[in-house]
C-alpha cells in the first residue's frame, strides 16, 4: 500500500469537502485526477494498477469520514472517478470496477460507515461511470456488486448479507446480476 498516495488523496478530499461541502464531485475529481497523474507517472498496469486504485479510494473514504462527509457519496464519486481516470489513460477495465467496489466496502467498514449504502452507491457509480466512458453498463454494475460482496466477505458474514441485500435487484434502472462464487 502506498501511504503517500492514500494520504495525499485523503488530504485533498478533506480540503475539497471543507471548501465546497460537496462530496460526490470532490471524489470524482480527486480520484480521477490522482489516478491519471499516478498512472501516467508510473505506467501502472495489472497489480500495480489494482493497488493504486485501492490506495486512492481508501484515501477518498478516509478523508470523507474525517470531515464527517457522506461516505456513500464518496463511494459513488470514487467509482466514477476510477472509470474516468482509467479511461483517460487507456486502462479502463471491468476489473477496476470490481476492485473499486471491494476496496470501498472494506474502507467504509474501517471508518464505521454503512457497508450496504456504500456498496449500493459503488454500483450506482459503476453504472454512471460506465455510461460516461462507454463501457457495458450491466457488466460494470455486475462487477461492482460482485466486488462489493467480495469486500464484505473479508469483513464478516453479516456484512456479506448487508451488501448482498443492498446490491441485488434493479439499481438506477439497471438489473444487477451478481456473479457467483463469492470466494
Amino acid at each position: 500500500m502506498n501511504k503517500g498516495i492514500m494520504e495525499s488523496v485523503k488530504d485533498q478530499m478533506v480540503g475539497s469537502i471543507k471548501g465546497t461541502g460537496e462530496v460526490l464531485n470532490a471524489a470524482v475529481d480527486t480520484v480521477s485526477g490522482t489516478l491519471v497523474t499516478t498512472i501516467k507517472g508510473t505506467g501502472a498496469v495489472g497489480t500495480a494498477l489494482t493497488s493504486t486504485v485501492s490506495d486512492v479510494l481508501r484515501g477518498a473514504i478516509m478523508g470523507t469520514a474525517q470531515v464527517g462527509g457522506d461516505v456513500g457519496a464518496a463511494a459513488k464519486g470514487g467509482v466514477v472517478g476510477v472509470l474516468k481516470g482509467t479511461k483517460e489513460v487507456g486502462v479502463e477495465t471491468i476489473d477496476t470496477v470490481s476492485v473499486s467496489a471491494r476496496t470501498l466496502v472494506k474502507s467504509a467498514a474501517e471508518v464505521g460507515g454503512d457497508v450496504g449504502t456504500v456498496a449500493r452507491n459503488a454500483v450506482e457509480g459503476a453504472i454512471s461511470g460506465a455510461k460516461q466512458v462507454g463501457l457495458n453498463v450491466e457488466e460494470a454494475a455486475s462487477a461492482a456488486a460482485t466486488g462489493a460482496i467480495k469486500g464484505a466477505g473479508e469483513i464478516s458474514q453479516q456484512a456479506v448479507q448487508q451488501v448482498r441485500n443492498a446490491v441485488t435487484g434493479v439499481i438506477a434502472g439497471v438489473k444487477v446480476v451478481v456473479k457467483e462464487p463469492f470466494k
